[in-house]
C-alpha cells in the first residue's frame, strides 16, 4: 500500500473512516492479536450440532419464547466468508400427508468453533432475532441488543477478529 491508499479493511468498509483508520494503526503496530485476546481471552467449549442446538433454544427459551420453534441448528462447514456468511436462517416447507410443514433451521458457520463464546452468541441471536424481524430494521437491532447487551460492540470487534483471521491465513 503506499501512504496515500489505505490499507483497505472489507469486513469493516461500512464504519466511518476513523474506525478503520484506528484498526490499521493497530495492525501496523502488530497489536491486534493483543487487542483481540485483551478483550476475548475464552474459547467456546460448544463444539457439536447437538450442544449448538440446545445452547439456541435455550436463548430462544428466554428471549423469544412466542417465536416459531427452532428444528435444527448446527455448524456448517460450507458456510464461509466467500458467501458473505457467517450463520443462515432459513425455513424449509414440505409438504407432508397434505398438509404443509415448515421447518426453522440456524447454521453457523464451523469456522465459530473456535471462536470467543462472545462471538458465538452474537451469532446466534443474530439468527434467532430473524425469526421475529426479518430484515435489518432498527426493531430487529434492538432485539438483538435485548438479547444480547453491547450487540452493536461485538459486531464490530468480529469484524475484527476476521480481519485478523485473514491476516493469519494469508500468513502475515
Amino acid at each position: 500500500m503506499t501512504a496515500t491508499t489505505p490499507m483497505p479493511l472489507k469486513y469493516l468498509q461500512a464504519y466511518p473512516e476513523g474506525l478503520q483508520d484506528h484498526v490499521r494503526q493497530l495492525i501496523s503496530q502488530d497489536r491486534l492479536t493483543d487487542y483481540l485476546q485483551q478483550r476475548y481471552p475464552d474459547r467456546h467449549e460448544i463444539q457439536s450440532d447437538k450442544a449448538l442446538y440446545a445452547y439456541a433454544l435455550a436463548l430462544k427459551q428466554e428471549y423469544l419464547r412466542n417465536a416459531p420453534n427452532i428444528d435444527k441448528v448446527l455448524f456448517d462447514n460450507r458456510l464461509d466468508l466467500t458467501h458473505r456468511a457467517l450463520g443462515l436462517h432459513t425455513t424449509v416447507s414440505r409438504v407432508q400427508g397434505g398438509k404443509l410443514k415448515s421447518k426453522k433451521e440456524i447454521r453457523v458457520a464451523a469456522l465459530f468453533k473456535d471462536a470467543a463464546p462472545q462471538f458465538l452468541k452474537m451469532i446466534v441471536v443474530h439468527e434467532l432475532a430473524h425469526f421475529k424481524e426479518s430484515d435489518h430494521n432498527k426493531a430487529f437491532y434492538q432485539l438483538c441488543e435485548h438479547m444480547q447487551p453491547g450487540y452493536h460492540q461485538l459486531e464490530f470487534d468480529l469484524r475484527i477478529y476476521l480481519t485478523w483471521r485473514d491476516m493469519q491465513t494469508a500468513g502475515r
